[in-house]
């Protein structure tokens, strides 16, 4: 029989306000879960890496959000499971708001960014203390699942011209595919072979087991032969210095009109983030049999994203690959994320030295990697299974992110018409975390 120490551990959750998704912890699993942490930050950290490049930010960034904001869900939020961090669809979104706005990678860019996000969790806590949360049970799977896939092929193009080592202009998605079959005269060859290098680092080692953390190998490969051959010398762009040490507390853009200039992206990314969310919290409860509370959620993610705001990040998001990542290394609780928090806090007091040698190259794989996985065919094909029409629609919001010169319109356009087409409890493929993995493609391992 446990003592009474043991007993007031595993019954606190009910008595206290916060760390629902951490207690109560089982001792015999701790090494369980700070290992599945230490695998969430080995593939985690190439990702945010390249999350931080789709949304126009400063590389580092992507690391900042697995600070405080993933650290902050983690003791506001309910879901045992869920990971909050940098997130692919947000990241365009955000991007496509803040073009023209300020320069990309600029300290006021970081700042409209910021105020991106501190808009988005302001939208949360409303909707939190407006018991908004139910709405995300009617949020159409099939315009989400069609917007994903537009923006996987959308973010896979624009880094073509990287991974080819060529200049190639061009806002929409067809003008940067023309402009780059241009520029195929002028490809520079050794950038070329680092990009056809990490893809084929990467697919060998999913191919063998998809828990080996291929994303991190191929980025500590591509960086060692960078060091070790001087690839910047014969012609290849390297990212440059990244600075060390923990984000710096500051106060992100703040104007009226400013804000009118980002709300409609930040409504977008309300909506995305309130869906994917809760589907993916809402499947590994199930799946587990735990207790899940949207309304807490609301506040953790809400909080989350306020944290991002004044620690010089962009707009975080909870992760269906993410989470399924910790879910298959044994993680069963958030005490998972905090180790990852942990690991990432090291990596950025001793060790951001080496990524000044990483190939821009490489970097640009990476991205067209976990872009691809968010090209959702399955996803599709379950919808054109199921529902003729829906699939037209999904193709039409896909066609439309594509065609369109920002991916804000068509979202807004397509859930203002479809939003509310079913509940979500009537779709009976998306009743599984697998499920929710396959219409939710949002995230790379």
């Amino acid at each position: 029989m446990p003592d009474t120490t043991e007993r007031r551990w595993r019954g606190s959750p009910r008595a206290w306000p916060v760390l629902q998704g951490t207690l109560p912890v089982e001792r015999s699993r701790v090494p369980a879960e700070v290992l599945a942490g230490f695998t969430l930050a080995a593939l985690g950290i190439p990702a945010v890496l390249g999350y931080a490049k789709i949304a126009g930010m400063p590389l580092v960034t992507g690391l900042y959000t697995m600070l405080l904001p993933m650290a902050v869900y983690a003791i506001l939020g309910s879901s045992r499971h869920l990971v909050v961090a940098a997130d692919s669809a947000t990241a365009v979104i955000l991007a496509a708001a803040l073009t023209g706005l300020a320069a990309t990678g600029s300290p006021a860019y970081v700042r409209l960014a910021g105020l991106a996000a501190l808009l988005t969790g302001a939208m949360l806590f409303v909707a939190r203390l407006a018991r908004l949360g139910f709405l995300a049970n009617f949020l159409s799977r099939t315009v989400l699942v069609g917007f994903l896939t537009g923006v996987g092929i959308q973010v896979a193009a624009g880094q073509l011209p990287d991974m080819l080592g060529v200049t190639a202009a061009g806002g929409q998605t067809v003008d940067k595919l023309t402009a780059t079959a241009r520029a195929l005269p002028d490809v520079h060859w050794a950038d070329v072979m680092v990009s056809i290098a990490v893809i084929i680092v990467v697919v060998a080692i999913r191919w063998v087991n998809r828990r080996i953390p291929g994303l991190l190998i191929a980025v500590i490969v591509a960086i060692a032969v960078s060091w070790g051959a001087g690839l910047a010398a014969h012609g290849v762009a390297v990212i440059g210095p990244v600075p060390r040490g923990l984000p710096s507390l500051g106060l992100p853009a703040l104007g009226w009109h400013d804000a009118g200039a980002l709300l409609g992206a930040a409504l977008s990314m309300f909506v995305v983030i309130l869906a994917q969310s809760a589907a993916t919290s809402r499947a590994y409860a199930a799946k587990y049999g735990e207790e899940f509370s949207e309304a807490t959620d609301l506040v953790g993610l809400g909080a989350a994203n306020a944290a991002a705001a004044f620690t010089g990040t962009f707009v975080v998001n909870g992760s269906p690959t993410k989470t399924q990542i910790v879910d298959s290394a044994g993680g069963r609780s958030q005490l998972s994320q905090l180790t990852a928090f942990t690991v990432v806090l090291i990596v950025l007091v001793l060790l951001t030295g080496p990524l000044a040698y990483l190939p821009d190259a490489a970097l640009a794989a990476v991205v067209f990697l976990i872009a691809i996985e968010l090209v959702d065919l399955l996803g599709m094909r379950r919808i054109l299974a199921v529902r003729k029409h829906e699939f037209a629609v999904a193709m039409l919001t896909t066609a439309a992110v594509l065609v369109l010169s920002s991916v804000l319109s068509p979202v807004r356009q397509q859930l203002d018409r479809y939003g509310i087409s079913q509940a979500l409890g009537q779709d009976a493929y998306y009743d599984t975390p697998g499920h929710a993995l396959e219409a939710f493609h949002a995230s790379a391992r």
